[in-house]
């Protein structure tokens, strides 16, 4: 079993000044929560919208160089496939020894496509959500999950100043919060895991049954708000996060219970089975990472042309003109 705990002290990094590098979704959540509870925290980010943002939120924003020169703690919270260039251009010319590497995910320190000097340490702080769910657990007073670990520990106190960070944010100390003890390996693995098989299943495979109902009579409408719209999903989920994956069945209806039982193990076929076991062989082998890698150089060809291919199907465009109608997009 892994090794948990339930809180930091986060008194540790107070007079740290943070330079969080990015302002995307969970850039911004852990900015704002790091300044709610009273750090001192400045944004490092191109001239973009994100820098626009953070400045309309009140935050200092420097050019990536520049942050990490003014932070004592530095957190890498740009996108995975864009940090190697950054790191080697903005980063590691002007990181002195001594100081904090936070990173967000695993990905880049497994895969080796940044190698952080010795003089430095060098730690993992993963939220298992969303920015926008740690931002909304900070504000409601809730802890969320992280996985922590540590590649570096140069000062001999990496692993307080991985719980330290892990409370400043607000994911441990809080009803809810745990930090599980992990390692950029585990993590990346993991993350990348679901991300290739039951996340991306689940979204195809709900747009599938809406092609079937929708083929045997059913109205777009009807058919949308049963399988995702009317955000009975969401209770689903809070279901199996608190009760358990199989437990939270018994809310549902005998009718219900007996009908997931029975049809839900025939869609885990022996084909789906072989996709699962490849999709981890292609992660730790490096497959993956070398395609992504290769992706980004030749300008994302394939990520636009599979978003394309989404937004110019049905369910896309059927979705769309409901959602205008209940006002959720504009």
């Amino acid at each position: 079993m892994a090794r948990l705990y339930f809180d930091g002290n986060a008194e540790l990094i107070r007079d740290r000044t943070i330079a969080m590098i990015g302002f995307g979704n969970q850039g911004s959540a852990q900015a704002l929560n790091l300044r709610d509870g009273g750090f001192k925290v400045v944004i490092g980010n191109i001239e973009d919208e994100y820098a626009g943002r953070a400045r309309d939120q009140g935050f200092t924003v420097y050019s990536i160089p520049e942050a990490v020169k003014h932070g004592d703690i530095i957190v890498m919270a740009i996108p995975d496939e864009v940090q190697p260039e950054v790191w080697v251009r903005d980063i590691a010319p002007n990181l002195l020894p001594g100081k904090i590497v936070i990173f967000l995910s695993g990905y880049n320190v497994y895969y080796g496509f940044i190698k952080p000097p010795k003089d430095v340490d060098v730690v993992m702080v993963a939220p298992r959500m969303i920015g926008e769910g740690v931002r909304d657990n900070f504000v409601n007073g809730k802890g969320f999950p992280v996985l922590i670990g540590v590649a570096n520990d140069h000062s001999g106190k990496a692993w307080d100043y991985t719980l330290a960070y892990s409370k400043a944010i607000g994911a441990i100390g809080r009803p809810g919060g745990v930090a599980v003890e992990s390692s950029c390996e585990e993590e990346t693995v993991t993350d990348l895991f679901s991300e290739h098989t039951w996340a991306g299943a689940f979204l195809f495979l709900l747009a599938e049954g809406y092609n079937v109902l929708i083929e045997n009579g059913v109205s777009p409408e009807a058919a949308m708000l049963e399988l995702w719209a009317s955000g009975e999903l969401i209770a689903i989920t809070k279901a199996i996060a608190e009760k358990g994956l199989f437990a939270q069945l018994k809310g549902h209806s005998t009718t219900s219970q007996y009908g997931h039982l029975t049809w839900g193990p025939r869609y885990v076929t022996d084909d789906v089975k072989r996709l699962m076991r490849d999709a981890i062989r292609q992660i730790k082998d490096g497959t993956f990472a070398r395609e992504w890698a290769l992706e980004k150089m030749l300008g994302y060809p394939v990520f636009n042309r599979l978003w394309d291919e989404v937004m110019k199907s049905r369910v896309w465009q059927d979705e769309d003109k409901l959602y205008r109608v209940l006002e959720r997009r504009k």
